[in-house]
């Protein structure tokens, strides 16, 4: 934005921005909202972090609190009546301390990088069946194209969960459209009617999760599921709903939050082709690649932090009970930060800096899992399918925090 042009109001662009038309691309906006500065007022009690060094502040600053139950009291009263953010709350991605850690010390162990990488030769085999599976629904299918979301982006991921957790495979399509309501109920809402959808579903994932939990203390295997139900029960300051509410959480962020990485993924190196041919031979490129890909059309665009405390931020006074939004997906894009940043480029120096994953105490625990996903499945892809390509202009969901395609229409060649 040039000094000649006049500045649009940071309220009128966010109302822009959560538009369905803002929300296919969002990225012109965060810079409307950038060139007011890396800290936006948006109103008395609410503030916008779109500058990088904002948002890598905030995800630190122990004085901006997750959106737990005490928190969601200061900002969105009436939401007790709602069972999304009822169990939302009780999970440790809506935490603080101490639950916070309580939580995550639980359940840390088994997706820290160590333990992922033990999980490689399972990822490899779903993989290798994930592309059979792809190229038979071509052969069976439409000849304009098969969806990718629906044949391959969200089930990969969500077998890959099921082999862990002990999700039968006949149960995981039918988990698909749960996690879609769920994953809505994150975004802003005008009214707290928008939430009854996201209600319904997290109401039948929370029925099938207290089942599986049941069926894995009758018979336990060797999964994760029978792992947390055996450690909960020798003695564990975790409780019951603690173990549902979390299992929930791990289904529905370690599917979605991948699903919509490996579609990025693909669509944008199909637009390079390029890029498609490093991806089929270099294990070190496809790394970089994905590094790129999350700082710059990243899976996850905001996140909500609320000031449990009057503080000083970046010059300003961010009173108690504030909302702060992290629009990390503007941070990504920071010309502060990143040169050239709305060019991509795997070959980017520091694109490992992105803050897709978040940081600090709430770095997520699933980041090793999605990535070494991604990295086992596009050499495979694009060595199978050497020419595929996206049809027509990619849409995607009417969603802005949790961003990613509802459908991906491509042809394999």
């Amino acid at each position: 934005m040039t000094e000649t042009q006049a500045l649009t109001e940071p309220l009128d662009t966010m109302i822009r921005l959560l538009s369905f038309e803002g929300k296919q691309n969002p990225y012109p906006l965060y810079e409307e909202l950038r060139a007011h500065g890396g800290l936006v007022r948006l109103g008395d009690k609410h503030w916008l972090a779109v500058g990088y060094e904002e948002c890598a502040r905030a995800l630190r600053a122990p004085g901006l609190l997750q959106t737990d139950a005490a928190m969601q009291d200061l900002r969105m009263p009436g939401w007790r009546e709602h069972s999304s953010w009822q169990w939302l709350t009780k999970n440790m991605l809506f935490s603080n301390e101490p639950d916070h850690d309580r939580m995550r010390r639980f359940f840390s162990s088994a997706f820290s990088a160590h333990s992922v990488s033990a999980f490689g030769p399972m990822v490899e085999r779903l993989a290798d069946e994930a592309v059979a599976r792809l190229e038979k629904a071509a052969a069976e299918g439409a000849p304009e194209g098969v969806d990718l979301v629906e044949e391959l982006t969200y089930r990969l991921p969500i077998a890959v969960l099921g082999e862990l957790l002990s999700i039968p495979p006949e149960d995981q399509p039918g988990m698909h459209p749960l996690i879609k309501a769920i994953t809505t109920s994150m975004d802003p809402v005008g009214d707290l009617s928008q939430l009854r959808p996201g209600d319904a579903a997290m109401d039948k994932l929370a029925e099938y999760v207290v089942d599986l939990v049941d069926r894995r203390r009758a018979a336990p295997g060797t999964d994760l599921t029978s792992a947390f139900v055996k450690a909960r029960d020798a003695g564990s300051d975790l409780t019951e709903e603690d173990l549902v509410a979390n299992l929930m959480a791990v289904i529905v962020a370690g599917s979605e939050a991948p699903q919509d990485l490996l579609g990025n993924s693909i669509r944008i190196a199909a637009e390079h082709p390029e890029y498609a041919e490093r991806i089929r031979e270099d294990a070190e490129f496809t790394a970089r690649f994905l590094e790129e890909v999350l700082r710059f059309d990243p899976p996850v665009h905001a996140l909500n932090r609320v000031a449990g405390e009057d503080q000083e931020f970046f010059g300003e006074t961010v009173t108690r009970g504030s909302a702060v939004t992290l629009l990390i997906a503007s941070g990504n894009r920071d010309p502060r930060r990143f040169t050239e940043p709305d060019r991509f480029d795997p070959d980017r120096p520091g694109n490992q800096k992105q803050l897709t994953f978040s940081a600090g105490a709430h770095y997520c625990l699933g980041a090793a899992l999605a990535r070494m996903t991604a990295e086992t499945l596009l050499p495979k892809l694009f060595r199978r399918f050497p020419d595929l390509a996206v049809v027509g202009a990619p849409g995607f969901r009417d969603q802005i925090v949790q961003r990613g395609h509802d459908r991906l229409p491509v042809t394999l060649g």
